[in-house]
């Protein structure tokens, strides 16, 4: 499947404006573009929210070759509740490590040149205090399992993903789609996966024609699929087909087509105005406050 790529992680956002500092300014990321939406995602991006949101993509570099995250914010929404699901991502930088340092950002020191940090609302990121080994310095995106065989029947023998490694002692494995990608790490955790409110997503792209056929893989092999295939359009930009997916623990999979997301995936220059001006124009905390009371939990 070496023309599939590994393309982003979501993680669900209560506080733009913290969030967007630790991604920029502890993380070294840019902001690739910014966009705002009136009215929930078809293909629930946003979460099973029905209002106004945001879609913020930051990254070492551009969609097209580097694994990026993609914040999602619901305007009302002021924090979500993490489950045991993500375990973490890990990036190897010595300027993020530096960075933090530098803005006293919590880093707890776990070995071997490894830092733990967490972004705001919980997520956590391992940063390796060295020079990346590739062009992207996001490493893995580790999520828990609760059977890593059953896992990996799902993720290597239906979605194709080489196994790279597996311990059988420590109940990990890693996997990916090219040699210099993104990769994913399942880790086995006793007990059952629990998603809470604040779940991620993890997309990869591949040919669109190839979006049917994995449909009617997953129909045939009676496995979940969570958003059959869909047309998602964005203002003034390509419209993209998608289909989600859920793996055996619920991990929610998001397939897209490459060629319309290589054309709607184009780094905007203006991205950091764009998320700046909808930080500043966000009255959300102060109508919250006026009227003494909390914003909701996801």
């Amino acid at each position: 499947m070496a023309n599939r790529r590994a393309l982003h992680f979501v993680f669900k956002v209560g506080n733009r404006f913290e969030t967007a500092r630790f991604y920029r300014d502890v993380l070294g990321m840019k902001i690739l573009r910014h966009e705002e939406f009136e009215d929930g995602c078809k293909a629930a991006c946003n979460g099973p929210y029905d209002g106004k949101w945001s879609k913020t993509m930051v990254g070492y570099g551009p969609e097209g070759d580097h694994f990026v995250t993609e914040l999602t914010y619901n305007y009302g929404i002021g924090s979500y509740q993490l489950g045991n699901d993500f375990l973490g991502i890990t990036v190897a930088s010595s300027q993020a490590v530096s960075n933090a340092r530098k803005l006293k950002w919590p880093l707890n020191e776990m070995g071997d040149g490894v830092f733990e940090t967490k972004a705001p609302g919980g997520y956590k990121f391992y940063l390796q205090n060295c020079s990346p080994p590739q062009s992207d310095p996001v490493l893995k995106v580790t999520l828990a399992v609760s059977d890593l065989q059953k896992s990996l029947n799902y993720w290597s023998n239906l979605l194709g993903m080489k196994i790279y490694e597996k311990d059988e002692k420590e109940q990990r494995a890693l996997l990916g789609y090219a040699d210099n990608q993104c990769k994913l790490e399942l880790q086995a955790i006793p007990g059952k996966v629990d998603h809470a409110t604040g779940f991620g997503r993890i997309a990869f792209s591949c040919p669109q024609e190839e979006l049917s056929d994995l449909e009617d893989l997953m129909k045939r092999e009676n496995q979940k699929i969570l958003t059959p295939l869909v047309s998602l359009d964005t203002p003034g930009k390509a419209t993209v087909q998608v289909i989600i997916l859920a793996d055996p623990d619920g991990h929610e999979i998001c397939f897209v087509g490459d060629e319309a997301f290589r054309e709607l995936s184009k780094v905007d220059p203006e991205g950091n105005k764009l998320l700046d001006d909808a930080i500043a124009g966000d009255k959300s905390d102060e109508w919250f406050a006026a009227q003494k009371k909390p914003k909701a939990t996801g």
